[in-house]
């Protein structure tokens, strides 16, 4: 199998788990965006060019579908405000944060848990702070803003957003996990699986 043929699985896979949770914005099932975008980077760091616009053009798609769905007009919902668009440079955090795991990673070791939490809290951090910080400081639902009421907005919310995004990209680190030690212990197979793994490196 081809590194085009397995990165076309990968966004085929992050495609799917973007629009099975984004759809459900407003109920129980938690929204995988951020996990998308920050695994995006991770993998797909060589399509970066379309890949990222595919998946931000989706997330918009999937936004306008919701909101007149319900019969509200896209732009008059609480969720919407002038900084909407500030998404764009929000996921580009996250997206930053998986690019900057990928270098330097090394299949099999697990130090590379550390530098995996290190860059999912950094550029989870960062994509609060401008997609958090943009609309509490133009929306119209927040009528009086201070430094001090964006603060605790800010962190109120940093946790949650945190707890979801790692759900998911924890599942992702286990998948990835038990492929490096099955490759480890099949140094002789050459199958797309072991070509794909070492073309991560």
């Amino acid at each position: 199998m081809s590194p085009h043929i397995q990165r076309a699985f990968v966004l085929s896979a992050l495609v799917l788990l973007l629009t099975g949770t984004r759809l459900h914005h407003f109920a129980a099932i938690p929204d995988a965006s951020w996990a998308v975008f920050f695994l995006g980077g991770f993998y797909l760091r060589d399509w970066a060019r379309w890949a990222f616009p595919t998946l931000m053009t989706l997330a918009v798609a999937i936004d306008w579908l919701v909101i007149t769905g319900q019969g509200i007009p896209f732009w008059s919902h609480y969720c919407v405000s002038p900084a909407y668009w500030c998404l764009v440079p929000a996921y580009l955090a996250l997206w930053a944060g998986g690019v900057w795991l990928h270098r330097g990673y090394r299949p099999g070791h697990w130090r590379e848990l550390g530098r995996l939490a290190g860059a999912l809290l950094v550029s989870v951090a960062v994509c609060h702070l401008v997609s958090q910080g943009s609309y509490y400081w133009t929306s119209s639902m927040v009528a009086t803003p201070d430094l001090a009421g964006w603060a605790k907005n800010y962190f109120d919310w940093l946790l949650p957003f945190l707890r979801v995004a790692a759900m998911y990209v924890a599942m992702a680190a286990a998948i990835q996990i038990v492929m490096e030690q099955f490759i480890k212990s099949h140094p002789r197979r050459q199958d797309g699986v072991a070509h794909w793994m070492r073309s991560r490196m």
